[in-house]
């Protein structure tokens, strides 16, 4: 189940990524780019929580 959700969670983050370099090369426009940074944006702060080593202070 943790590795499910590491690879949501950079595929979410890949979808923060990608998308501006697609507009800039022109092979996506603006809102295709709002859209797919929105969702990966969901996905990484939805699933990294659950994986994420939270070392609490003493």
């Amino acid at each position: 189940m943790r590795t499910l959700t590491i690879i949501i969670s950079f595929i979410g983050l890949a979808m923060t990524i990608i998308p501006s370099f697609l507009v800039f090369t022109g092979e996506a426009s603006m809102d295709q780019n709002k859209t797919f940074m929105l969702i990966g944006t969901f996905l990484w702060f939805g699933s990294v929580p659950f994986w994420m080593n939270n070392k609490k202070a003493i």
